[in-house]
């Protein structure tokens, strides 16, 4: 009988193409992976450490996992691995913690998978590191949707961050070999690619190459799918970018861009590479040009030195802007950053208090903007995944939709009218293909 292996990810959609490829090499050596909350051999955990909670996460998954079986072999990768691993090897039954780069070849390092009394550590420095790292959505998850890293490491000195020092300086992958792995998920018949990577508009400098270059080739290839952009910093989002998706079905009419703070002062504090100006002047031109277009925002509530008066710029200026939904993160304290030494350090209460505000005024911005979508007919690509015997899908510009499980609709992208918000602030829609209308519901 084959061992069982069980992958859990923490943090972002890089995290996710990264935690495939793992899963891959898992498969390639005779394994079964199963479900996360099943019992298995080996746990591997791919870590984040933006924030504090991530890390609380990890350190309460090893324990979980370990009263569940006693004898797993329990392996720690990714960021939080890369910065701490002295930390996590002295976690109580974690067996091998493995660095930024360590992750790729695993099979080469780990000999077996037998616990010890000891955690061994294979974390490598990532100065001057070259090597990519190719990662993707893989037979190892059952995902319609892709997941393709083509960017990693981050060149940007934010002063609140920790992903430069975890994943190194910024590097892609060769352009033309992007262009290769692209076509093979395709032809592995995934509808929806999302480009994934620590700062994607970074894209292929060392190539003298750019990100709009590689969407321009992308969406030539033949094929019927559509490529979503994970995220992208708003001082990378050129007007080529935002002309190229106004234009082209095969983009999809998402975007996703950090601002971290709607006030000058704080965004300077952050050493952010760019001004409320220029942010507001972004987003009012992406949504003039782009039809439809759903625009997510990261922000960051108490950082050092935000004041009360900081805050109420950063609401007011989320409130006036044409966005759809909002990432709230609660500023945590992350060692070997230049935050951590700036005075004006807001108390928790306040903080959990201006998260609270800004998630409240997510969810209105996300029901004005299915409010505008009434009447319209989208596509949604249905994945063969259940929430509550429904099947989930998404529309281009990320509006979330369930519906009665149907395997024909499974990973088509299908025409749906749009047409109702219930009492209860959901939508519900009419499938288009079909000869029988079938009601939807949007969360």
């Amino acid at each position: 009988m084959n061992s069982k292996v069980a992958l859990h990810t923490l943090g972002c959609k890089l995290n996710f193409s990264e935690t495939s490829t793992i899963g891959k090499q898992f498969l390639s050596n005779g394994f079964e992976i199963v479900d996360f909350k099943d019992k298995a051999d080996v746990y591997v955990f791919n870590t984040c450490t933006v924030t504090q909670n991530a890390e609380r996460e990890c350190r309460q998954l090893v324990r979980r996992v370990l009263r569940k079986n006693p004898e797993a072999f329990v392996v720690v990768t990714g960021c939080y691995a890369q910065l701490r691993p002295q930390e996590i090897s002295d976690i109580p039954g974690v067996d091998a913690v493995l660095g930024s780069n360590e992750k790729f070849n695993l099979f080469n390092i780990l000999n077996d998978f037998k616990k010890s009394e000891l955690a061994c550590i294979y974390v490598g420095s990532l100065n001057n590191v070259t090597d990519f790292g190719e990662a993707h959505s893989t037979d190892a998850d059952s995902r319609t949707r892709a997941y393709f890293k083509i960017q990693d490491g981050c060149d940007y000195k934010c002063t609140f961050c920790t992903i430069p020092l975890a994943r190194g300086s910024s590097r892609s992958m060769n352009p033309q070999y992007a262009v290769d792995e692209f076509k093979r998920l395709i032809d592995q018949g995934y509808k929806e690619i999302i480009l994934t990577g620590v700062n994607v508009g970074d894209y292929g400098k060392s190539f003298g190459y750019n990100f709009f270059q590689l969407l321009t080739k992308l969406i030539n290839i033949n094929g019927d799918f559509r490529i979503r952009i994970s995220s992208i910093e708003p001082n990378l989002l050129t007007e080529d970018i935002i002309d190229l998706i106004s234009g082209e079905k095969k983009l999809c009419n998402h975007l996703h861009i950090p601002l971290q703070s709607g006030s000058q002062d704080i965004l300077k504090a952050m050493q952010r590479r760019y001004s409320v100006k220029d942010y507001e002047k972004i987003i009012f031109n992406a949504n003039e040009k782009i039809e439809y277009l759903g625009v997510g925002v990261d922000v960051i509530v108490g950082f050092p030195g935000e004041t009360e008066n900081h805050f109420i710029e950063t609401y007011n200026f989320l409130r006036d802007l044409p966005i759809s939904y909002l990432h709230v993160f609660t500023y945590s304290e992350r060692p070997d950053t230049k935050a951590i030494n700036l005075t004006g350090k807001v108390e928790i209460t306040e903080k959990k208090r201006r998260n609270k505000i800004l998630r409240t005024l997510s969810e209105k911005k996300k029901h004005q903007f299915y409010k505008q979508m009434l009447g319209r007919d989208l596509d949604v690509l249905f994945e063969d995944e259940l929430i509550d015997n429904k099947m989930k899908g998404f529309t281009s510009n990320y509006v979330r939709v369930i519906n009665e499980y149907d395997q024909s609709f499974i990973n088509e992208l299908t025409s749906v009218n749009l047409n109702r918000i219930t009492a209860e602030g959901i939508c519900t829609g009419n499938i288009l293909d079909t000869k029988n209308s079938i009601e939807l519901i949007l969360i």
